[in-house]
């Protein structure tokens, strides 16, 4: 079992940036590719990115393509999601997801998800 928790999620102004953390503990994320996910309300679970096991690749939905980061510290068996000029409608609870070796962009093929963080954009 892999446990997953976020943090860094918060109220930023329309421009600003924040910093998601997602931490691993019960498994090493070494053997996982990582996916964050966003649910707005009233919407449906949308991809925001992917990072491979190793980190050497990456893949990013096309909105927010140029705006956020994903990276990852094996060592620390922590994931992140760096999110720079963000917008109002990127305001949803973000999660993070860990699925055996490959990416995806389906939600319903990770393995484990933590409980998702609140960043809300102020325009």
């Amino acid at each position: 079992q892999v446990q997953l928790v976020e943090s860094g999620g918060g109220l930023v102004q329309a421009g600003g940036s924040l910093r998601l953390s997602c931490a691993a503990s019960g498994r090493t994320l070494s053997n996982y590719a990582m996916g964050w996910f966003r649910q707005a309300p009233g919407k449906e679970r949308e991809f925001v990115g992917a990072i491979t096991w190793s980190g050497g690749s990456t893949y990013y939905a096309d909105s927010v393509k140029g705006r956020f980061t994903i990276s990852r510290d094996n060592a620390k068996n922590t994931v992140y999601l760096l999110m720079n000029s963000l917008k109002p409608e990127d305001t949803a609870v973000y999660s993070c997801a860990a699925r055996a070796r490959f990416y995806t962009i389906s939600p319903d093929l990770y393995d484990y998800w933590g409980q998702g963080t609140q960043v809300t954009v102020s325009s």
